[in-house]
């Protein structure tokens, strides 16, 4: 039980991670293209730094990289790194679910690339 429950670090520094770019894409996307001036482009970054939905995304960074350290203490890097590879594919899974964005044949076989490389490494 012990063992399984360390892997939690490792899915909270995923799933963390995770939801940061997914907000990160919604928020910026809502908040529209990046003006051209100077200034506006100061103004936009600092009202999208403002907004209470970046702030989570923003902190949900923190945690991951707290979570990692937590996963840091459990594992080897060269075991628990390649997890992080879940994120090439919850992020752009989610990216079709969640804004339409598209899918494509080269994307989904580099999908299924890093899916078997998790694998390979995970059983090593």
């Amino acid at each position: 039980m012990g063992r399984a429950f360390d892997h939690l670090y490792i899915l909270a520094t995923v799933l963390f991670a995770v939801y940061s770019q997914l907000v990160m894409r919604w928020q910026v996307s809502a908040a529209g293209p990046l003006p051209p001036e100077f200034a506006s482009k100061v103004g936009f970054i600092v009202s999208l730094l403002l907004n209470p939905w970046v702030i989570s995304g923003l902190a949900a960074t923190f945690l991951s990289g707290v979570a990692w350290m937590m996963a840091m203490t459990k594992f080897e890097i060269s075991y628990a790194y390649p997890f992080i590879g879940l994120n090439f594919i919850l992020v752009p899974a989610a990216g079709v679910l969640l804004f339409g964005e598209g899918m494509n044949a080269t994307k989904l076989g580099g999908t299924a690339l890093v899916v078997l490389g998790i694998v390979v490494i995970a059983r090593s």
